[in-house]
C-alpha cells in the first residue's frame, strides 16, 4: 500500500467510526484479534474486515500480524493513543451530562438586592459550592429595576428583589420572601452620636447624605420618612447607587447613608462604621424571588433556586413561629417598585 498525505477531514473520507476506536482500544489491551472481537461482542471475521477496510482506505497498515497475535506498529500506536483519548473524552462528556442533568454543574447567574444578598444568597452559595464544586454561580447585587430587566432579557436565571411597575408581572413567577428593614449608617466618630439619644428626622435634615438617585426605592423611603415626621428633606445629597461608594464616603466624611440593616450589621461590628440610633424602625415593601415563566431553568439554576427558596422558607418560619410544614404564600404583586 502506498502512503498518502492526510487532509484535515481525513476521518470523514475514511468513514472512521466509534467502532473503530473501540476496536483499537481492545486490540491494544488483548493483542489478539479473536479476543478483542469477543470483548466487543463481534465475530472475528467482522473485526478483521472492519480493520482491513480502514487500513485499505488509509493506505497504510496499522498492525503487524504474526502467529502469536497482532501488534501495533508506529501508525497503529498513534491511532490507539488518540482513540483512547477520544473514548475517555466521550466518557467524561457523559459524566458531565449526568452532572448537568442532576444540577451538580453548569453556570448559574443570580441577582439580588442588598438585604437578601447577606441573609440568603451568601449562606446558600457557601453551602452549594461545598456540595457541588463544579457548579459555577455568578452573583450580582443591583437595584430591583436592573435585576428585573436582566431576568426579563434572559441574562439572569432568577433574581431576588421587587418587580418594577413598567414590566408585566404576569410574565414572571414570583414568591414573596420578606420585608427589608432599613437603618442609617455613619462613621463611628460622627458628632450626631454625641447627642446621646435616639435621633429624629429633624436631627438629620442638615447632614450630608449619600443616597441613591431620585425615584429609587431607598431614596423614596427616606424622603417619605422625613415627610411623615414633618422634617425638612435632606438637601445636602451626594447621589450614588453604589454601596461601595457610599461606604467609602461615610468612612471619610461626616455623611450619612441608608442601608438594609442586615447589610449594615456586616460592616459595623468593631469597625469604623456604626448604625445610628433612630427613634423608629422603618422598612421598605417586601421583596421576593422571581424568574421568567416561559424560560425553562437549567438543572443547575433549579438547584440554586430550590436552595434559596428553602432558605427563605426557613427564615419565614423563624420570623413567624409557624410550624415546619407551613407553606409560603406565593402571589404576584400588583406594582413593585
Amino acid at each position: 500500500m502506498t502512503p498518502q498525505r492526510f487532509p484535515p477531514n481525513w476521518f470523514q473520507k475514511a468513514r472512521l467510526k466509534l467502532r473503530h476506536l473501540q476496536l483499537f482500544a481492545a486490540l491494544d489491551e488483548h493483542r489478539n484479534l479473536h479476543r478483542a472481537a469477543a470483548s466487543l461482542n463481534m465475530s472475528q471475521p467482522a473485526a478483521s474486515k472492519l480493520l482491513g477496510d480502514l487500513e485499505e482506505t488509509l493506505g497504510i497498515e496499522l498492525f503487524d500480524r504474526h502467529g502469536r497475535g497482532i501488534e501495533p506498529n508506529w501508525y497503529g500506536s498513534l491511532m490507539i493513543r488518540h482513540a483512547r483519548m477520544i473514548l475517555s473524552e466521550l466518557q467524561e462528556t457523559g459524566e458531565e451530562l449526568n452532572a448537568l442533568l442532576a444540577g451538580h454543574s453548569g453556570r448559574v447567574s443570580v441577582g439580588t438586592v442588598m438585604a437578601p444578598a447577606v441573609e440568603l444568597v451568601v449562606p446558600v452559595i457557601s453551602s452549594l459550592t461545598r456540595e457541588h464544586p463544579n457548579l459555577k454561580i455568578a452573583v450580582a447585587v443591583e437595584t430591583s429595576d436592573v435585576l428585573a430587566e436582566r431576568v426579563h432579557q434572559g441574562v439572569m436565571d432568577f433574581a431576588i428583589g421587587r418587580l418594577p411597575g413598567h414590566l408585566d408581572p404576569t410574565a414572571f413567577e414570583y414568591q414573596e420572601i420578606s420585608s427589608e428593614e432599613l437603618c442609617f449608617v455613619c462613621r463611628a466618630g460622627n458628632p450626631l452620636l454625641q447627642l446621646g439619644r435616639p435621633l429624629t428626622a429633624a436631627d438629620l435634615s442638615d447632614a450630608t447624605w449619600i443616597l441613591q438617585p431620585v425615584g429609587t426605592l431607598l431614596r423614596d423611603r427616606v424622603e417619605a420618612l422625613f415627610r411623615a415626621e414633618g422634617a425638612r428633606l435632606p438637601h445636602r445629597v451626594i447621589e450614588s447607587a453604589s454601596p461601595v461608594i457610599s461606604m467609602a464616603m461615610v468612612a471619610e466624611t461626616e455623611s450619612i447613608t441608608v442601608f438594609a440593616r442586615a447589610l449594615a450589621q456586616v460592616f459595623t461590628p468593631g469597625g469604623c462604621y456604626t448604625i445610628m440610633p433612630f427613634n423608629k424602625r422603618f422598612s421598605v415593601e417586601p421583596y421576593g424571588i422571581f424568574w421568567l415563566k416561559d424560560r425553562p431553568l437549567s438543572p443547575g439554576a433549579h438547584t440554586v433556586l430550590s436552595a434559596v427558596r428553602a432558605a427563605s422558607e426557613r427564615k419565614m418560619r423563624q420570623l413567624s413561629g409557624s410550624p415546619a410544614d407551613t407553606q409560603m404564600h406565593i402571589a404576584l404583586p400588583n406594582n413593585h417598585i
